[in-house]
């Protein structure tokens, strides 16, 4: 599942077997690759030219030309969606006091304590749940105040963990 805006509009997009389904409802179309950054798209008996003109990471936009009309396109997946609705989307522009667990778990490694400085997408801990291994890393540059677990400790989902 993705969630887009294009040009301000919000669109969710789920790709199955079956195809495409934007915003609930079946999207049929005809998507052929011309060359590296240039694609036919037919939809709804209408041939459309596609261009991709540019794909910003960081701030996870791309920028198309279609039919030579260009339209910026936003792009969140899920793994996004959920940093979103933990508070650390990345390029957040509130300031973060500290990280909460997004999950009960077991606390395997630690890798900073309170007074070290850290930057955006620093690791900070090694949480495991459900048998898999997540390294919460750091949504902003910031000074670490206080580490309220150590290696081994249970955590319960929203404990706070670490303090900036």
């Amino acid at each position: 599942m993705f969630q887009t805006k294009i040009n301000g509009k919000a669109f969710e997009i789920v790709k199955n077997d079956r195809g495409v389904i934007v915003n609930g409802n079946s999207f049929a179309w005809d998507f052929s690759k011309i060359n590296e950054n240039q694609f036919h798209i037919l939809q709804n008996n209408k041939s459309y030219r596609a261009e991709l003109v540019k794909i910003d990471r960081t701030t996870k936009t791309v920028l198309l030309k279609i039919n030579n009309k260009t339209i910026s396109v936003e792009v969140k997946d899920q793994m996004d969606l959920l940093l979103e609705k933990m508070g650390m989307a990345n390029g957040s522009s509130s300031k973060v006091n500290n990280i909460k667990a997004p999950m009960p778990g077991l606390v395997i490694d630690l890798k900073i304590k309170a007074g070290d400085a850290v930057k955006a997408g620093d690791p900070l801990l090694v949480l495991e749940a459900m048998k898999m291994e997540n390294i919460l890393k750091s949504p902003t540059d910031a000074v670490v105040k206080n580490v309220n677990v150590k290696k081994g400790d249970s955590v319960e989902k929203g404990q706070v963990l670490i303090e900036f």
